[in-house]
């Protein structure tokens, strides 16, 4: 438990570090719900925090911002993604 706790806390911390100015601030929360085909509300309870994030929109959003799942949830610093198989 201890460590899905820490894995959502570094979650919520990369989601905003990747959200704010100057990376990608033109993108709403509304957009990214859509892009995620989900709500507007249900996107902005995975972003406080308050509704735990399915793995396949934690797939979604690591695509959209072009960076790895284990630096979302702060398995590693390093933000680009594996090379995806052929």
């Amino acid at each position: 438990m201890i460590l899905l706790r820490r894995f959502r806390q570094n979650f919520l911390r990369r989601l905003s570090e990747i959200r704010s100015p100057p990376l990608n601030s033109d993108r709403t929360q509304a957009q990214i719900a859509e892009f995620l085909g989900c709500q507007r509300e249900v996107y902005r309870r995975y972003e406080k925090g308050t509704r735990q994030i399915p793995v396949d929109m934690l797939i979604q959003l690591s695509r959209l911002y072009n960076v790895s799942i284990d630096y979302l949830v702060g398995l590693t610093n390093e933000k680009k993604p594996y090379p995806r198989r052929k």
